[in-house]
């Protein structure tokens, strides 16, 4: 679906596609095996303005919108979701500090992220504080001129390999309004990468333990007031929902076109296997289903662009496409039917790789809570 796109938009999305299609597809296979990340794959993909789409030119990001950078994470999903699983997680500290940094933060810290020279983090996640972020206990102290950082971070994306990482702490009382968000940099002392996660997919892209202790970070490195913290978090997960929504339809497309292919090249009682009505019943609805889920994330994409309230529809489309994103790739693993199993075949990966999405950026769970208070409170716009 691609009647809407303006030229400009075709000319990403097929920048984007070539790109993946050169620098992502040789390696996925054998770097998923070997759980291989590569910094030089975000570095190539910098270089070409993908790394830092909805950045503003004055600090060399591409100065686009939600949608472009939606439309440029599918084309990377459709190869692998966790390099643009990546892409989206180096972009959040670029949101954060767009819409919260003050003018010498943005200066130092989005144009290397932008470039994609560095990488990002987004560090909110605790044992205890999952999906209920405000109870997090990493604590930050006030001690002259910096604040002294203790505790331990868990299912930080890329944490290992960041080199900008925005971390919440807690500077004050218990819940939200205790909490604050600063730029930590990778070589700052007390600050230590813990035990990486051995995940059921996504391997390529690394998933840690932080652990502070006694990291002293510049108070000039507070982003915002004391206590903003949560606000720029629950902002920055908004933001962040468009960006899974966008690589669950990238991942979804991809095990739908294997899938389709394998069916009619497929040949059981004398014929395609893709003529069976039962199965076009199953290809029909997995179609339906994708486009269905383009169309929530563009949505939800255009109204952030027009400075329009978002959070529900950000919420629908990371809930819708993510779940559609599982049902897809399980259903491609059944139309391939015992070779869908093995790992002969990529579609067992796309399988394994869509389940995290149900869960990054607020579980699906989370979401219906988002979008019911919304409801519950009058707040949606009428249609």
């Amino acid at each position: 679906m691609n009647f809407h796109y303006t030229e400009e938009q075709r000319q990403l999305k097929n920048l984007a596609q070539k790109a993946a299609t050169q620098h992502i597809a040789p390696i996925v296979e054998k770097d998923e095996e070997d759980g291989h990340f590569r910094a030089e794959v975000i570095a190539e993909l910098g270089k070409l303005g993908l790394t830092g789409i909805p950045a503003s030119v004055d600090y060399d990001g591409a100065g686009l919108g939600y949608l472009e950078y939606a439309i440029a994470l599918e084309e990377i999903a459709y190869r692998s979701s966790a390099y643009a699983i990546s892409v989206a997680v180096s972009g959040l500290p670029q949101v954060i500090l767009s819409v919260y940094g003050n003018e010498a933060q943005k200066k130092k810290y989005i144009p290397p992220l932008a470039r994609g020279e560095h990488i990002g983090a987004f560090s909110l996640s605790e044992s205890h504080s999952g999906s209920d972020a405000a109870s997090l206990k990493t604590k930050a102290v006030k001690n002259g001129d910096h604040y002294i950082l203790n505790g331990t971070k868990l299912w930080c994306t890329q944490g290992n390999v960041a080199n900008t990482l925005i971390v919440f702490a807690r500077t004050g009382a218990e819940g939200p309004k205790g909490i604050s968000a600063f730029i930590i940099e990778k070589n700052m002392p007390g600050f230590k990468v813990g035990k990486l996660e051995h995940k059921m997919g996504i391997h390529i892209s690394p998933t840690c333990e932080l652990i502070l202790e006694n990291v002293k970070v510049p108070a000039e490195n507070l982003l915002g007031k004391e206590g903003d913290g949560f606000k720029i978090a629950m902002s920055a997960l908004d933001s962040g929902r468009i960006t899974i929504a966008a690589s669950a339809v990238g991942l979804a497309r991809a095990a739908l076109e294997y899938s389709a292919k394998y069916a009619r090249e497929r040949k059981q009682f004398g014929d395609s296997i893709a003529n069976f009505q039962g199965l076009q019943f199953m290809m029909a609805d997995m179609y339906t289903e994708l486009e269905a889920a383009r169309l929530l994330v563009h949505r939800a994409a255009f109204l952030r662009d027009s400075q329009s309230p978002y959070s529900a529809e950000a919420a629908s489309a990371k809930l819708f496409a993510t779940d559609m994103a599982m049902k897809l790739t399980t259903d491609a693993v059944q139309i391939l039917g015992g070779a869908g199993y093995t790992k002969e075949y990529p579609v067992e990966r796309y399988m394994r790789e869509a389940k995290v999405l149900q869960i990054v950026e607020g579980t699906n769970q989370v979401q219906r809570v988002v979008i019911g208070r919304q409801i519950a409170q009058g707040l949606l716009p009428k249609v």
